[in-house]
């Protein structure tokens, strides 16, 4: 698969993530939020939870599952961090970070507290 057929599955797999999360009664607070140490794919809350959500795109789902290595939970720890920095009013929220795995011709599955930071 090319580098830009990657990169539209992997922003349709995004929307499809932020959509199924939406009708789940989640807020999506940010989408592709940056950070010069990486980016968060989704930023979501419900109620007092606030949820930074990596979505992986994977033609199975054990491979999308095991598609977050220890580097990208790092980064993505560390960028959650910066978005707490930035948005103060969600520092007292229970936080933390999920998996999205979205495969073709099946419902993205939500994999909640997927990993804590260390």
């Amino acid at each position: 698969m090319s580098h830009a057929r990657r990169e539209a599955w992997g922003r349709l797999a995004e929307v499809l993530a932020a959509l199924s999360l939406r009708l789940r009664g989640y807020q999506v607070i940010a989408r592709r939020f940056r950070t010069p140490l990486g980016e968060i794919d989704l930023v979501v809350r419900r109620g007092r939870s606030l949820a930074f959500v990596e979505v992986k795109a994977r033609a199975d789902l054990e491979q999308a599952l095991s598609a977050l290595g220890a580097r990208q939970r790092e980064r993505t720890a560390r960028s959650a961090q910066l978005f707490l920095a930035n948005h103060p009013a969600y520092r007292d929220y229970d936080l933390r970070f999920d998996v999205m795995a979205v495969r073709p011709w099946r419902l993205p599955y939500h994999l909640v507290d997927a990993w804590r930071p260390e």
